[in-house]
């Protein structure tokens, strides 16, 4: 199978990508679950394109319940090569605004409930995660955001919470006082699992609302945050549609290898029913 360049996982208000032709759902069968939905492939800009909604596409999956392993397999599968997630966001900053887009380097894990790794069976790997984005694609979506003239900060610290309930004020502060700039529900172990699969990561993140901490938080509206999702649902679009345009999409050989190269087990000893269901994140 050709390989993919370019795989969107959408969140919050995002259950696909306009503009797609010749698009059909397509049912990848993984050895971990259901994923959370079909997966959408299309074209778009002359390039072959792949779209997953992250909660379902009639959002019925929460952030806990998500089949992140899945999801990333399914992609695996595919051939895809990096995945661009998009998702929803409260800010911890005061000059993270509702509206803004935060392009995200790094991440505080604060989940408990989620299947983090695809090697809890009989293969021991140890991935490095000091950098959890591929910063070369990390930076091709920021100068894309900065050409649609869409607020952005380059960098960002992503706390992810178990959810779904938001935050107590304590939690919100101390988060604050943690130096994270964003919090949301979803990014891990989606990131951790895309570089075991190696898979480039890019995440974005769009700030729909202050989390808890904020003066004004009680006195935002439901219908305003709606509004503002939908605002980001749009550019989400345009940034997708202009990330299609581009040709020099060039997955990291390091990220590609991290997990050969990070195995402690001798590869020889693991069980066959190991290997097999390894093969895709493997890739040997």
């Amino acid at each position: 199978m050709s390989s993919i360049k370019i795989a969107f996982i959408g969140g919050s208000g995002l259950y696909q990508a306009e503009g797609l032709t010749d698009k059909k759902w397509v049912k990848v069968q993984s050895s971990y679950g259901l994923p959370s939905s079909e997966v959408c492939v299309g074209r778009m800009n002359g390039s072959k394109v792949v779209f997953l909604p992250r909660h379902g596409k009639k959002h019925n999956i929460s952030p806990s319940k998500i089949n992140y392993r899945a999801n990333i397999e399914i992609l695996k599968k595919l051939n895809v090569e990096n995945i661009i997630s998009l998702s929803a966001v409260g800010s911890l900053r005061k000059d993270f605004k509702p509206g803004d887009f935060v392009v995200v380097d790094q991440f505080i894990d604060r989940t408990a409930n989620r299947e983090n790794t695809f090697f809890d069976d009989d293969l021991v790997v140890h991935i490095p995660f000091k950098d959890p984005v591929c910063k070369d694609l990390s930076q091709m979506v920021f100068k894309k955001l900065k050409k649609l003239q869409i607020k952005t900060h380059q960098f960002g610290t992503y706390i992810c919470i178990e959810g779904p309930q938001f935050s107590s004020l304590a939690e919100s502060q101390l988060y604050r006082s943690w130096g994270c700039d964003v919090i949301g529900m979803t990014n891990l172990p989606e990131a951790r699992l895309a570089m075991e699969a190696g898979i480039c990561y890019a995440s974005v993140a769009m700030v729909t609302d202050f989390d808890c901490w904020h003066p004004d938080h009680d006195n935002v509206s439901v219908d305003q945050i709606i509004n503002t999702l939908k605002k980001n649902t749009n550019k989400a679009n345009s940034l997708i549609n202009e990330i299609t345009k581009e040709k020099k999409l060039i997955c990291s050989e390091k990220i590609k290898e991290v997990s050969r190269k990070s195995m402690i087990s001798d590869y020889s000893n693991v069980k066959k029913s190991t290997k097999i269901k390894l093969k895709y994140i493997l890739n040997l």
